[in-house]
Protein backbone atom coordinates (compact mmCIF):
# COMPACT_ATOMS: atom_id res chain seq x y z
CA UNK A 1 0.00 0.00 0.00
CA UNK A 2 1.24 3.48 -0.89
CA UNK A 3 -0.03 6.27 1.36
CA UNK A 4 -0.29 8.81 -1.47
CA UNK A 5 -2.07 6.49 -3.92
CA UNK A 6 -5.76 7.03 -4.71
CA UNK A 7 -7.73 4.61 -6.88
CA UNK A 8 -10.68 5.76 -8.98
CA UNK A 9 -13.00 2.78 -9.17
CA UNK A 10 -16.50 1.82 -10.16
CA UNK A 11 -17.63 -1.48 -11.59
CA UNK A 12 -20.17 0.40 -13.70
CA UNK A 13 -18.84 2.17 -16.80
CA UNK A 14 -19.82 5.59 -18.12
CA UNK A 15 -20.09 7.26 -14.71
CA UNK A 16 -17.37 9.88 -15.09
CA UNK A 17 -14.62 7.87 -13.38
CA UNK A 18 -11.89 8.49 -15.97
CA UNK A 19 -13.05 12.08 -16.53
CA UNK A 20 -12.72 12.70 -12.79
CA UNK A 21 -9.28 11.08 -12.62
CA UNK A 22 -7.92 13.17 -15.52
CA UNK A 23 -9.34 16.48 -14.39
CA UNK A 24 -8.39 16.07 -10.75
CA UNK A 25 -4.84 15.19 -11.82
CA UNK A 26 -4.74 18.39 -13.86
CA UNK A 27 -6.38 20.54 -11.19
CA UNK A 28 -3.98 19.30 -8.52
CA UNK A 29 -0.98 19.90 -10.78
CA UNK A 30 -2.23 23.45 -11.37
CA UNK A 31 -2.11 23.82 -7.59
CA UNK A 32 1.62 23.02 -7.84
CA UNK A 33 1.21 19.46 -6.59
CA UNK A 34 3.40 16.67 -8.00
CA UNK A 35 0.99 14.28 -9.67
CA UNK A 36 1.35 10.90 -11.39
CA UNK A 37 -1.61 9.38 -13.24
CA UNK A 38 -1.48 5.61 -13.65
CA UNK A 39 -3.79 4.25 -16.34
CA UNK A 40 -4.87 0.69 -15.48
CA UNK A 41 -7.59 0.42 -18.14
CA UNK A 42 -6.70 -1.38 -21.41
CA UNK A 43 -8.97 1.10 -23.21
CA UNK A 44 -6.33 3.74 -22.49
CA UNK A 45 -8.86 6.56 -22.18
CA UNK A 46 -7.01 8.28 -19.34
CA UNK A 47 -3.83 8.12 -21.41
CA UNK A 48 -5.47 9.70 -24.46
CA UNK A 49 -7.31 12.24 -22.32
CA UNK A 50 -3.95 13.35 -20.94
CA UNK A 51 -2.69 14.16 -24.43
CA UNK A 52 -0.62 10.98 -24.83
CA UNK A 53 -1.08 8.78 -27.92
CA UNK A 54 -1.68 5.28 -26.56
CA UNK A 55 -0.62 3.71 -29.88
CA UNK A 56 2.87 5.23 -29.61
CA UNK A 57 3.82 4.25 -26.07
CA UNK A 58 7.42 3.05 -25.73
CA UNK A 59 6.63 1.48 -22.37
CA UNK A 60 3.31 1.13 -20.58
CA UNK A 61 1.75 -0.38 -17.48
CA UNK A 62 1.89 -3.67 -19.37
CA UNK A 63 5.70 -3.85 -19.29
CA UNK A 64 5.70 -2.54 -15.72
CA UNK A 65 3.42 -5.32 -14.49
CA UNK A 66 5.42 -7.96 -16.36
CA UNK A 67 8.61 -6.73 -14.69
CA UNK A 68 10.26 -5.77 -17.99
CA UNK A 69 10.83 -2.11 -17.03
CA UNK A 70 11.02 -0.02 -13.87
CA UNK A 71 8.50 2.65 -12.93
CA UNK A 72 11.05 5.36 -13.79
CA UNK A 73 11.38 3.96 -17.31
CA UNK A 74 7.61 3.76 -17.80
CA UNK A 75 6.80 7.31 -16.68
CA UNK A 76 6.01 9.87 -19.37
CA UNK A 77 6.96 13.35 -18.21
CA UNK A 78 6.01 16.77 -19.59
CA UNK A 79 2.65 15.64 -20.95
CA UNK A 80 0.32 18.24 -22.51
CA UNK A 81 -1.91 17.86 -19.43
CA UNK A 82 0.87 19.01 -17.09
CA UNK A 83 1.27 15.90 -14.94
CA UNK A 84 3.22 12.66 -15.32
CA UNK A 85 1.60 9.56 -16.80
CA UNK A 86 2.19 5.84 -16.97
CA UNK A 87 0.03 4.98 -19.95
CA UNK A 88 -1.98 1.99 -21.08
CA UNK A 89 -3.34 0.48 -24.27
CA UNK A 90 -4.72 -2.84 -25.49
CA UNK A 91 -1.45 -4.60 -24.62
CA UNK A 92 -2.48 -4.40 -20.98
CA UNK A 93 -5.00 -7.18 -21.58
CA UNK A 94 -2.06 -9.55 -22.12
CA UNK A 95 -0.60 -8.56 -18.76
CA UNK A 96 -3.92 -9.25 -17.07
CA UNK A 97 -4.09 -12.73 -18.60
CA UNK A 98 -0.48 -13.44 -17.62
CA UNK A 99 -0.99 -12.30 -14.02
CA UNK A 100 -4.15 -14.37 -13.72
CA UNK A 101 -2.58 -17.54 -15.15
CA UNK A 102 0.50 -17.21 -12.98
CA UNK A 103 -1.60 -16.45 -9.90
CA UNK A 104 0.65 -13.42 -9.46
CA UNK A 105 0.60 -11.39 -6.29
CA UNK A 106 -1.95 -8.54 -6.28
CA UNK A 107 0.85 -6.48 -4.74
CA UNK A 108 2.85 -6.50 -8.00
CA UNK A 109 1.93 -2.93 -8.85
CA UNK A 110 2.48 -1.65 -5.32
CA UNK A 111 6.02 -3.09 -5.29
CA UNK A 112 6.75 -1.62 -8.73
CA UNK A 113 5.69 1.92 -7.75
CA UNK A 114 7.21 1.86 -4.28
CA UNK A 115 10.65 3.20 -5.35
CA UNK A 116 9.19 6.39 -6.89
CA UNK A 117 6.43 7.01 -4.35
CA UNK A 118 8.26 9.89 -2.63
CA UNK A 119 8.60 11.79 -5.90
CA UNK A 120 4.87 12.57 -5.97
CA UNK A 121 2.28 14.20 -3.75
CA UNK A 122 -0.55 12.24 -5.37
CA UNK A 123 -0.60 9.04 -7.41
CA UNK A 124 -4.01 8.70 -9.09
CA UNK A 125 -5.00 5.28 -10.46
CA UNK A 126 -7.70 4.94 -13.12
CA UNK A 127 -9.00 1.38 -12.63
CA UNK A 128 -10.97 -0.45 -15.34
CA UNK A 129 -14.78 -0.59 -14.95
CA UNK A 130 -14.75 -4.21 -13.82
CA UNK A 131 -13.39 -6.36 -11.03
CA UNK A 132 -10.32 -8.15 -12.39
CA UNK A 133 -6.64 -8.62 -11.59
CA UNK A 134 -5.85 -5.07 -12.76
CA UNK A 135 -8.47 -3.51 -10.50
CA UNK A 136 -7.30 -5.70 -7.63
CA UNK A 137 -3.73 -4.47 -8.10
CA UNK A 138 -5.02 -0.89 -8.03
CA UNK A 139 -6.99 -1.43 -4.83
CA UNK A 140 -4.10 -3.17 -3.11
CA UNK A 141 -1.78 -0.33 -4.05
CA UNK A 142 -4.16 2.45 -2.96
CA UNK A 143 -4.66 3.92 0.47
CA UNK A 144 -8.04 5.36 -0.49
CA UNK A 145 -10.68 4.86 -3.17
CA UNK A 146 -12.53 7.68 -4.91
CA UNK A 147 -15.90 6.57 -6.25
CA UNK A 148 -17.37 8.58 -9.13
CA UNK A 149 -21.06 7.91 -9.62
CA UNK A 150 -24.18 9.31 -11.22
CA UNK A 151 -27.12 9.95 -8.96
CA UNK A 152 -29.47 7.38 -10.46
CA UNK A 153 -31.12 4.20 -9.21
CA UNK A 154 -28.86 1.59 -10.84
CA UNK A 155 -25.78 3.48 -9.66
CA UNK A 156 -26.83 2.81 -6.07
CA UNK A 157 -26.86 -0.94 -6.76
CA UNK A 158 -23.39 -0.71 -8.32
CA UNK A 159 -22.16 1.28 -5.33
CA UNK A 160 -23.29 -1.44 -2.95
CA UNK A 161 -21.32 -4.07 -4.91
CA UNK A 162 -18.22 -1.86 -5.00
CA UNK A 163 -18.33 -1.18 -1.26
CA UNK A 164 -18.55 -4.94 -0.70
CA UNK A 165 -15.48 -5.46 -2.92
CA UNK A 166 -13.53 -2.79 -1.05
CA UNK A 167 -14.41 -4.44 2.27
CA UNK A 168 -13.20 -7.82 0.96
CA UNK A 169 -9.88 -6.38 -0.24
CA UNK A 170 -9.49 -4.58 3.08
CA UNK A 171 -10.07 -7.70 5.16
CA UNK A 172 -7.94 -10.00 2.99
CA UNK A 173 -4.99 -7.96 1.68
CA UNK A 174 -4.93 -4.20 2.26
CA UNK A 175 -6.06 -3.45 5.83
CA UNK A 176 -5.57 0.30 5.35
CA UNK A 177 -7.81 0.63 2.31
CA UNK A 178 -10.78 2.95 2.82
CA UNK A 179 -13.25 5.02 0.84
CA UNK A 180 -11.68 8.44 0.38
CA UNK A 181 -14.82 10.02 -1.00
CA UNK A 182 -17.80 9.76 -3.31
CA UNK A 183 -17.95 12.13 -6.28
CA UNK A 184 -21.40 12.97 -7.63
CA UNK A 185 -20.99 13.32 -11.40
CA UNK A 186 -23.14 14.29 -14.42
CA UNK A 187 -25.51 15.96 -11.97
CA UNK A 188 -28.72 17.64 -13.13
CA UNK A 189 -30.36 19.54 -10.29
CA UNK A 190 -33.58 19.76 -12.32
CA UNK A 191 -33.90 15.98 -12.12
CA UNK A 192 -35.90 14.90 -9.08
CA UNK A 193 -34.29 11.43 -9.01
CA UNK A 194 -30.81 13.01 -8.96
CA UNK A 195 -31.77 15.01 -5.90
CA UNK A 196 -33.33 12.01 -4.14
CA UNK A 197 -30.32 9.74 -4.76
CA UNK A 198 -27.98 12.53 -3.65
CA UNK A 199 -29.93 12.81 -0.39
CA UNK A 200 -29.67 9.05 0.12
CA UNK A 201 -25.90 9.19 -0.38
CA UNK A 202 -25.58 11.96 2.18
CA UNK A 203 -27.72 9.99 4.64
CA UNK A 204 -25.73 6.75 4.31
CA UNK A 205 -22.18 8.06 3.74
CA UNK A 206 -22.23 11.50 5.36
CA UNK A 207 -18.89 13.29 5.12
CA UNK A 208 -17.59 10.63 2.72
CA UNK A 209 -19.61 12.41 0.01
CA UNK A 210 -17.65 15.37 -1.37
CA UNK A 211 -19.48 18.68 -1.13
CA UNK A 212 -18.52 19.60 -4.69
CA UNK A 213 -20.92 18.30 -7.34
CA UNK A 214 -19.84 17.81 -10.96
CA UNK A 215 -22.61 18.99 -13.32
CA UNK A 216 -23.49 17.78 -16.78
CA UNK A 217 -21.36 19.98 -19.00
CA UNK A 218 -20.78 20.08 -22.76
CA UNK A 219 -17.16 21.17 -22.37
CA UNK A 220 -16.44 18.17 -20.15
CA UNK A 221 -17.74 15.89 -22.89
CA UNK A 222 -15.77 17.68 -25.63
CA UNK A 223 -12.39 17.88 -23.89
CA UNK A 224 -11.26 14.22 -24.33
CA UNK A 225 -11.57 14.45 -28.12
CA UNK A 226 -8.99 17.23 -27.97
CA UNK A 227 -6.65 15.19 -25.79
CA UNK A 228 -6.91 17.63 -22.90
CA UNK A 229 -8.48 17.82 -19.45
CA UNK A 230 -11.31 20.35 -19.36
CA UNK A 231 -9.11 22.42 -17.02
CA UNK A 232 -6.94 23.23 -20.04
CA UNK A 233 -9.57 22.95 -22.80
CA UNK A 234 -11.91 25.54 -21.27
CA UNK A 235 -10.90 26.70 -17.82
CA UNK A 236 -13.89 29.05 -17.64
CA UNK A 237 -16.44 26.26 -18.04
CA UNK A 238 -18.68 25.00 -15.24
CA UNK A 239 -17.01 21.59 -15.46
CA UNK A 240 -13.54 23.08 -14.98
CA UNK A 241 -14.68 25.24 -12.08
CA UNK A 242 -16.24 22.20 -10.39
CA UNK A 243 -13.10 20.07 -10.68
CA UNK A 244 -10.96 22.97 -9.43
CA UNK A 245 -13.20 23.18 -6.36
CA UNK A 246 -13.10 19.40 -5.88
CA UNK A 247 -9.29 19.41 -6.10
CA UNK A 248 -9.21 22.05 -3.38
CA UNK A 249 -11.47 19.89 -1.24
CA UNK A 250 -9.24 16.84 -1.76
CA UNK A 251 -6.01 18.75 -1.07
CA UNK A 252 -7.51 20.03 2.19
CA UNK A 253 -8.85 16.64 3.26
CA UNK A 254 -5.76 14.69 2.16
CA UNK A 255 -2.79 17.08 2.24
CA UNK A 256 0.50 15.80 0.79
CA UNK A 257 2.93 14.24 3.23
CA UNK A 258 5.71 16.81 3.53
CA UNK A 259 9.05 15.70 4.93
CA UNK A 260 9.93 17.61 8.07
CA UNK A 261 13.01 19.76 7.80
CA UNK A 262 15.77 19.08 10.28
CA UNK A 263 16.00 21.95 12.70
CA UNK A 264 19.38 23.67 12.46
CA UNK A 265 21.17 24.56 15.71
CA UNK A 266 21.15 28.25 16.55
CA UNK A 267 24.29 30.16 15.63
CA UNK A 268 25.92 32.30 18.29
CA UNK A 269 26.35 35.99 17.37
CA UNK A 270 29.84 35.88 18.87
CA UNK A 271 31.04 33.27 16.40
Amino acid sequence: MLENAFAFANQKGGVGKTTSCINLACALSLQKKRVLLLDLDPQGNATMGSGVDKSKLTYSVNELLLGEVTAKQAIIKNTPAGYDVIGANGDLTAAEVYLTKKSASPETLSHALGPIQSEYDYILIDCPPSLNMLTLNGLVMAHRVFIAMQCEYFALEGLSALVSTIDQVKSAINAQLEIGGIIRTMFDNRNRLCLEVSDQLMTHFGSKVFQTIIPRNVRLAEAPSHGLPVMLYDRQSRGAASYAALAGEIAKRFPPKVAKKTKQPATSLSE
